[in-house]
């Protein structure tokens, strides 16, 4: 199994000096989450970005490492905006894989609880799940990628269609 940061909010820090919240270049949130655990999975950061920043080349450069990899399982965290955007595109290029997009609503900062289940379900169910697919794991819920959808007037992702 192979981790993929991408940034986003479960990532994000308070900057003093700037008085914002900002994706700091490191991985320093999800290693201290993968410390609680009894097992070693290979982190890789790959795009420290709110996901609204992201664009077509940082999904291809996710893509590419995807590709190059021995791995056949892989978790993104990235950011909640454009996640079905990033998971949409990597359903129309792999069928080989098991992908599981994570996020969280609030940053680890702010609220550690809902960005380490987030992650530990994602990884619980990477282990468990047989079937290749793009998955999101947010707010209690796993689910291929187009039945789970943010709303964004309740602050949370749900089941769809």
């Amino acid at each position: 199994m192979l981790i993929l940061n991408s940034g986003g909010t479960l990532n994000k820090r308070y900057n003093s000096v700037s008085g914002e919240l900002e994706v700091p270049y490191d991985n320093e949130v999800i290693e201290r989450i993968l410390s609680s655990v009894d097992s070693e999975y290979n982190l890789a950061g790959v795009v420290y970005k709110d996901s609204l920043e992201m664009d077509i080349n940082d999904r291809k450069m996710l893509t590419n490492i995807i590709m190059e990899s021995t791995e056949d399982t892989f978790i993104i965290v990235h950011g909640t905006d454009t996640m079905h955007i990033t998971a949409e595109f990597l359903s129309e290029i792999f069928d080989d894989r098991k992908i599981i997009l994570v996020g969280a609503m609030n940053p680890f900062e702010i609220d550690n609880v809902e960005a380490s289940l987030n992650i530990g379900m994602a990884i619980g169910y990477a282990k468990l799940v047989q079937d290749y697919g793009i998955y999101i794991c947010m707010n209690g819920h796993v689910e291929i990628w187009n039945k789970l959808e943010k709303n964004r007037a309740k602050g949370k992702f749900e089941i769809v269609g």
